[in-house]
């Protein structure tokens, strides 16, 4: 699946230190995807940032438009909050 990212998502990117590269492999090789509000989806990782602690990083996206548009990216410690168990 194709993806654009937002100018907006792009910003908190570079704002939170999330690098282009580990979002576009978020994308396509995501460990969960989460029904979000509206038609928004998280496509989300559990990753180690380089700290020795692990975040897991969100990427929000709009799939009901063709290409799928990146809303926002963002990275937290509440693992458990957003973490779907099957």
């Amino acid at each position: 699946m194709k993806f654009e990212i937002s100018r907006h998502a792009q910003e908190e990117m570079d704002r939170r230190g999330i690098p282009r590269n580990q979002v576009e492999t978020i994308l396509q090789d995501p460990q969960q995807i989460v029904d979000e509000y509206g038609q928004k989806k998280a496509y989300q990782s559990i990753i180690d940032m380089g700290t020795g602690k692990d975040y897991l990083v969100r990427v929000i996206v709009n799939d009901s438009v063709n290409p799928a548009k990146v809303v926002t990216v963002y990275k937290t410690s509440k693992i458990k909050k957003y973490w779907r168990q099957s």
